[in-house]
């Protein structure tokens, strides 16, 4: 009885790994990011994916579907196979803030997307070009109140989380200053360093580069703790605009009839990747942190998310293009 309790349980053991394997999926992976190539959210789906290959020993690949503030890539994932062949990098723009400025999205964030891991949160930077002389936010503030509707600032597109703390910032400093969508962090930024535009709020993630580069001026950063990869840039708090927070997320999602099983495995990998030292210290020098944590965190977190940024975009008028 002992003999055939021992092989029972040894079987199962070798049994174990082959189980584990088969809640992945057996050919290539796609990471879709709903940005340009070399925005935050490409940055950090690119990190994940070559960890995540390596990990799972097969080709996990990044495809970049940029428009919409991320929302086309959102729709196309979610009409995907739900076999963990394709994923979505969901982000803050797709999934809290859309379903408030669109009245027809082609998805739902409830029905059509599995939550499989919150990736990192990371401030926005409020930056200029070298060539602007009001590098502090009290002079920025300055220069805008002197010049109306003059004093422009980029973002990632209408509607995305970089517009919406500009939004903020308006309605808090009670100025006016044009805003100038773009495609994606990427196509800003290099407007932003030629000098096309003025400022942006921009995420951390994108910007810090440039940044270490010499290219464009930190001036402040968006949540209420200082990020460690940018210990020396004050929060907007402590520019002058007390609880002032305006993040960006990102995380792991596959379509809405992703077998729990497999986001599961998933999740615990990803964890797995996001403690890696290597890993970790990326994050942080690109302001990402607080990521990780069980599947049914991460959807809780984006059902949160969703209700503050409504509130926002109701509060500053926000519209989205026709």
């Amino acid at each position: 009885m002992q003999r055939r309790t021992f092989v029972t349980a040894s079987a199962a053991t070798l049994a174990f790994p082959a189980l584990m394997a088969q809640t992945l999926p057996s050919g290539p992976i796609r990471i879709i990011v709903g940005f340009s190539p070399g925005g935050g959210t490409d940055i950090l789906a690119r990190l994940m994916a070559q960890k995540l290959s390596v990990m799972w020993n097969t080709s996990v690949l990044v495809e970049n579907k940029a428009g919409a503030t991320g929302t086309i890539a959102a729709e196309y994932v979610a009409k995907q196979p739900s076999d963990g062949t394709t994923l979505l990098m969901a982000h803050i723009n797709s999934h809290a803030i859309a379903p408030a400025l669109f009245a027809r999205l082609g998805y739902s964030i409830e029905s059509d997307f599995a939550p499989i891991a919150l990736v990192g949160v990371t401030p926005n930077l409020l930056i200029c070009n070298d060539k602007q002389q009001a590098r502090t936010v009290a002079d920025m503030v300055a220069l805008c109140k002197k010049n109306p509707g003059k004093i422009s600032f980029g973002s990632a597109g209408t509607g995305s989380a970089q517009h919406l703390a500009l939004e903020m910032f308006k309605l808090a400093a009670k100025i006016d200053a044009i805003h100038v969508p773009y495609k994606g962090s990427a196509p800003m930024l290099t407007d932003l360093i030629g000098g096309q535009i003025d400022y942006s709020f921009d995420t951390m993630t994108a910007a810090t580069p440039h940044v270490k580069g010499g290219k464009v001026i930190a001036m402040a950063q968006t949540r209420q703790k200082r990020a460690k990869g940018h210990p020396n840039v004050p929060t907007m708090a402590e520019s002058g605009f007390a609880g002032f927070e305006a993040t960006t997320w990102y995380g792991l999602v596959g379509p809405g009839k992703l077998p729990s099983v497999i986001a599961k495995r998933m999740n615990d990998d990803i964890n797995k990747v996001l403690a890696m030292p290597d890993v970790m210290e990326k994050f942080e020098q690109n302001g990402a942190e607080d990521g990780g944590g069980s599947t049914e965190k991460f959807g809780s977190f984006i059902q949160e998310e969703a209700k503050k940024w409504a509130k926002v975009v109701k509060d500053a008028g926000v519209k989205a293009d026709v």
